[in-house]
């Protein structure tokens, strides 16, 4: 239940702090007061979207906090930007989270909450609630949320097989031109080199042969001779011996390999040829492949082979994904089954606790029907629901074509009395529902809310002095004006005298007479 609410810097409100208690909950005040404003603040915690402009004028942030039972506290904030943050117990959260959390916490009916009784949506989760279909209902739309998405990776599984089937000749030859082309890394940059030196090989020859006539190693070799005479005689002499043999020795062994190189110069016109055929198709098949190396074709190679590969095992990853598939339909079907089973068993039972109800509420000679029909399969089930109402014993039909503003307000109140019952929700929160109807029909509709009291929370926004009177609690909601042409409203509990004058003024209006007084007593004296 909702013990407590903090609100500021909401629209109206100011700063708002607030207990609530258990049982019924009325709230009251002057039209234009701010009794809605407080539904828009727990709409922001319901999820509803953040909007700057609900921010108090002259703040830049407003706050809507909320403590229910077992001390879970959730808050919102929004800031003038239209930034909005979420927490429960303090730890920030996403929003859908929230929204989520807050689902199972509270239930907000608006003035215009009506209207859902004809959707079909809202008319099944109904009939669910009163059927104890709850995890039922969860576990079909689990099964249905598995099975599309099996579904839609076996479209696209046979989609790519499809593909892989229309390129498959011409990825094969691709890859068989790769193959056996037998690649290399690094042959290219070999085989330019090695085309160079082919191209230029007498040129290269020549040049080597020149290169090794030209150093007379004899002439160092008696300057050797010539210094060796006079070591005796001038000692640096030695050393510039040695520098000259070790010159020759390095001349020697350059001679010899200029000897080598000239003799392994390869001068063969077919060696060059198959070098330059194997560049020729090394290139074509880079232009081929809109490649730059022949690493990039050894990529393209690889990829070749892995989609091959890939393409080969389709079939089988297709076969199990059928037999996945089948089997989440068998699921679904069983599932979908049962809960239309759960539901025809409940919808008799169901229909006629509505009439009963709405009987209660003065339409002595209503009808109220809840048929069920066959649909599409969807996440709940095969099953369309449609409630038919007469308000005068014909044959009824479908409620929008049919109820009046009053009848659908005792409608929606008999549907959230039964789920009051059968739905756990802890607390649950009316903005006039009592809309349209007066007199003995708007008493005995309060006592109808105040029984949901004893289910559940229940804080009710009412204009009916027949229902506020029933209340456990009564708060009274007012706005004061400010100087500078502003307004803030206030949330106030009311003691004893505070609620038989509020109550007197609802059965009177602005001028409060002694006989509403006296009413109002009476109708206090009731509870």
């Amino acid at each position: 239940m909702l013990r407590s609410l903090y609100v500021k810097n909401f629209i109206l409100i100011d700063s708002l702090d607030i207990q609530f208690p258990e049982g019924l909950v009325i709230i009251t005040g002057q039209t234009g007061a701010g009794k809605s404003i407080l539904l828009g603040a727990l709409s922001l915690l319901a999820g509803a979207k953040a909007d700057a402009s609900k921010i108090s004028p002259g703040a830049d942030t407003c706050v809507v906090e909320a403590e229910f039972s077992d001390g879970l506290l959730v808050r919102r904030t929004l800031s003038r930007t239209g930034r909005s943050r979420c927490f429960v117990n303090d730890e920030p959260v996403p929003q859908q989270e929230l929204e989520a959390l807050a689902a199972r916490l509270f239930d907000i009916h608006s003035q215009h909450g009506s209207l859902l009784l004809s959707s079909p949506a809202f008319q099944l989760s109904v009939l669910d609630a009163y059927a104890g279909a709850g995890e039922l209902r969860e576990n079909c739309a689990q099964h249905w949320k598995d099975l599309r998405s099996a579904e839609a990776e076996l479209r696209r599984l046979r989609q790519e097989r499809e593909e892989s089937r229309l390129r498959a000749d011409y990825e094969q030859a691709r890859l068989e031109q790769l193959r056996e082309a037998s690649l290399r890394e690094g042959e290219l940059e070999e085989l330019e080199e090695e085309q160079k030196r082919l191209a230029h090989a007498e040129q290269i020859r020549e040049a080597l042969t020149e290169a090794a006539g030209l150093p007379d190693t004899h002439a160092l070799r008696e300057a050797e001779r010539r210094l060796a005479r006079i070591r005796d005689f001038l000692p640096q002499s030695a050393e510039l011996e040695e520098r000259l043999a070790s010159a020759r020795i390095e001349i020697d062994d350059i001679l010899a390999t200029l000897e080598q190189l000239g003799a392994s110069v390869d001068v063969s016109e077919s060696r060059l040829e198959a070098v330059e055929a194997r560049l020729s198709q090394l290139y074509s098949l880079l232009r081929r492949f809109d490649c730059r190396t022949v690493g990039e074709l050894l990529e393209q190679q690889n990829k070749l082979a892995a989609h091959q590969e890939r393409s080969e095992g389709l079939d089988d990853e297709i076969d199990a994904l059928e037999r996945r598939t089948a089997n989440l339909q068998k699921a679904f079907d069983g599932c979908a089954d049962t809960l239309s089973e759960k539901r025809r068993e409940a919808a008799p039972r169901f229909a006629a606790r509505i009439a009963q109800d709405l009987q209660y509420l003065e339409l002595e000679r209503a009808v109220f029907q809840a048929e069920l029909g066959a649909a599409e399969p969807s996440a709940t089930g095969r099953d369309a629901l449609q409630f038919t109402f007469s308000a005068h014993g014909a044959a009824p039909v479908p409620l929008a074509k049919c109820a009046s503003g009053g009848e659908l307000s005792r409608i929606m109140l008999c549907l959230k009395a039964l789920m009051s019952e059968f739905q756990g929700m802890p607390t649950l929160i009316f903005d006039e529902i009592d809309t349209g109807v007066s007199g003995s029909v708007a008493d005995k509709m309060g006592a109808m809310i105040c029984r949901m009291g004893a289910h559940c929370q229940v804080i009710a926004i009412t204009h009916l002095p027949q229902v506020a009177a029933k209340g456990d609690a009564h708060f009274i909601v007012s706005k004061e004006l400010l100087p500078d042409g502003g307004a803030v409203s206030h949330l106030k509990l009311a003691d004893t005298e505070e609620r038989k004058m509020e109550i007197a003024r609802l059965l009177s209006g602005a001028t409060i007479t002694p006989e509403a007084i006296a009413n109002a007593e009476s109708l206090l004296g009731e509870r």
